[in-house]
Order: C-alpha cells, then sequence, then structure tokens
C-alpha cells in the first residue's frame, strides 16, 4: 500500500478545496446563500484536515483496517482462531442446555457464615444488620388453582409442574 506522503497530499487537497469552492459559488448562485455556506464548509475541510495532521492520521487507520481485513481473510490461522472461538460458543450453548435438561441442579451459592447475633441495627465487624434480619420472611398468598377443562388438561399439568418447581425453589 502506498505511503503517506506530504508533497503529493497538500496539492491535492488544495485543489478539492478549491474545486469545492467554485462549486460553492455556483451552489451560491442557484439554490441561495444558505447552500452556498454549507459548500463553503464542505470545501474548507480537506485542507483543515491535511493541516491538523487527522488526515494523516485517518490515512493511518484506513491503511491498518484494510491490511488487517486482508490479512483476516487470506490467513488459514485466523480461520482456524475463528473456528475455535465458534466452537467455544457452541460447547457453551450447550453446556447451558444441558444443565436445564438435568433439572436445574445449578450448584448453589454457599450461604454467608454467620457472626454471632447482635441486637438489630448495632454495629458489628461486618456491618450492621439488617432490620429484617431477625423476621422471616412472609410468604406470598397462593392462587387458586384454575378449573380444569376438556382441553385444558394438558395446561393443569404444566402448571402442576410449574408449582413442584417454585416449591423445590422455597417459592409457594
Amino acid at each position: 500500500m502506498p505511503d503517506f506522503n506530504d508533497l503529493t497530499l497538500l496539492p491535492f487537497c488544495v485543489g478539492l478545496t478549491l474545486l469545492g469552492l467554485i462549486g460553492s459559488w455556483a451552489a451560491w448562485r442557484r439554490r441561495g446563500l444558505a447552500a452556498g455556506t454549507r459548500g463553503v464548509a464542505w470545501s474548507l475541510l480537506p485542507v483543515s484536515l491535511y493541516l491538523t495532521g487527522l488526515l494523516e492520521l485517518l490515512w493511518d487507520v484506513v491503511k491498518s483496517v484494510s491490511s488487517w481485513v486482508a490479512h483476516l481473510i487470506f490467513s488459514p490461522t485466523v480461520w482456524a482462531g475463528v473456528a475455535l472461538f465458534g466452537v467455544s460458543v457452541v460447547l457453551y450453548v450447550v453446556s447451558g442446555v444441558a444443565m436445564r435438561r438435568r433439572g436445574g441442579a445449578v450448584p448453589e451459592k454457599a450461604a454467608k457464615p454467620k457472626t454471632p447475633s447482635a441486637a438489630v441495627g448495632e454495629l458489628t465487624a461486618t456491618g450492621p444488620e439488617p432490620a429484617s434480619a431477625g423476621k422471616p420472611a412472609a410468604k406470598p398468598a397462593k392462587a387458586a388453582k384454575a378449573p380444569k377443562a376438556a382441553k385444558g388438561q394438558e395446561s393443569s399439568e404444566e402448571f402442576d409442574e410449574i408449582e413442584d418447581i417454585l416449591k423445590r425453589h422455597g417459592i409457594n
């Protein structure tokens, strides 16, 4: 790929700016002041990018991205890496499905060891206990079971399964 060349790029940017200014003058004559002003704004960009050094930066970015894409397309090593990434994603998804089918036996997090009981609101080494720590959690009211219809036999079985799952997790 050609390298960034100041001697070639400065005349190119000046030429683009001059062409843009001529077009802006024509736009101003045909469509009015707003169109001409917008054309001047766009026309000044090539020289301003050159003078600030951003054009060289933009050139380097385009050069690096195109080199990376060419390396990606033509390198068997990169394609092996892409294939391994795909295999990794597939294995992760399959393991999640296998965990769910096994009955959701995901190991529960170990319970936090309790500190010696302190009065509610009293400061301890681990901080104050919440006010609700000593009270058991209130249980939500049970919902009434839906009546079984002739066609609804399957849905009631599904509700029974859901109830069993909720009971196993301590949710009534």
